[in-house]
């Protein structure tokens, strides 16, 4: 019997998931599965959690949450042998659209069991973590326009999180009202670029902004790798153009984009700023130093996961 621990935070999501968890833990025990529900309050730590998960010989850790949980839990299991799984119940669920897990929502009530079955018989999987002055991240981390955005909203209450899109867009529509552009000196061993930005970001898989835009086509999570994309701009009118640009997978291509892959590289600006892990808001000091560590954390996936994540 695998033993596991299932975390969950009454207050996140747009979706209460609590009335559902017990439905998902049936599930795993139909499979064999121990699972044990850890309930987590907003500001607890979740690093000591995965400390006592680890101690205790567990299998897996399931956050029930979204990409910044995730994030969190990720770092936290780094180097160990558990493995970490989500059954989504958080506001984008990027990580979780990538694995193909249903997500919780009105129309989808039934979405943590429908998860907790593909996971029960999953495989374990290897993938990278970026580091960026001592904080991991799973996903993406960046600085610029989506990190200003999303430290102007962070932390949202349920009612924010009901139209997800609608909210996000109007701040960012208010955001970049003024907006001039982020001063960004970026270094690696082979090159560096200097300019004005609208974002800059170290992305460890395809999917952006919520999964509604592939940023960095051909990123793999497990290849030891981090693609940087640096999408110039300092206007309203710039950010319409990249987005568009984005959304019809043409910024590959375009003057004023820039795309390196790295597994080491630097930011450097006049001053410290907002940036943004999973999602999750931080204030960060110049220098920022990005690396990878490869293969550092184990993942459970549904068998016949889309191999566009993994090169192996």
């Amino acid at each position: 019997m695998q033993k596991a621990w299932l975390i969950y935070n009454p207050g996140a999501g747009r979706f209460p998931a609590g009335p559902f968890l017990g439905r998902a833990v049936k599930v795993l025990g139909k499979a064999g599965w121990d699972v044990k529900i850890v309930n987590r309050e907003r500001d607890s730590d979740l690093s000591l959690m995965a400390s006592e998960a680890i101690h205790e010989g567990c299998h897996t850790v399931f956050v029930v949450g979204g990409d910044g949980s995730v994030g969190q839990m990720a770092g936290s299991l780094a180097g160990s042998s558990t493995a970490l799984g989500v059954l989504p119940a958080g506001t984008a669920n990027v990580w979780a659209q990538e694995l193909g897990l249903p997500q919780l929502g009105y129309i989808n009530l039934f979405a943590l069991e429908k998860a907790a079955s593909l996971l029960a018989n999953g495989q374990v999987q290897k993938v990278d973590l970026g580091e960026c002055n001592g904080q991991y991240f799973l996903l993406w981390a960046g600085v610029g326009l989506d990190a200003q955005i999303v430290n102007s909203i962070e932390p949202r209450g349920r009612k924010e999180k009901l139209f997800p899109i609608i909210y996000y867009g109007t701040k960012a529509l208010w955001t970049t009202i003024g907006w001039e552009g982020l001063e960004l000196e970026i270094h690696t061993a082979e090159r560096s670029w200097t300019g004005k930005y609208l974002t800059a970001v170290a992305c460890n898989i395809p999917a952006y902004a919520g999964g509604l835009l592939d940023l960095a086509p051909g990123a793999k999570v497990d290849d030891g790798i981090l693609d940087f994309w640096l999408l110039e701009g300092e206007s309203l009118k710039d950010l319409v153009i990249r987005l568009i640009q984005v959304f019809r997978g043409t910024h590959v291509d375009a003057p004023g984009v820039d795309h390196f892959r790295a597994d080491e590289a630097t930011f450097i600006t006049k001053s410290s700023m907002p940036m943004q892990f999973d999602g999750e808001p931080v204030m960060i000091d110049s220098p920022i130093r990005f690396k990878v560590h490869r293969r550092a954390l184990r993942v459970l996936v549904p068998a016949g996961t889309e191999q566009r994540l993994f090169s192996s």
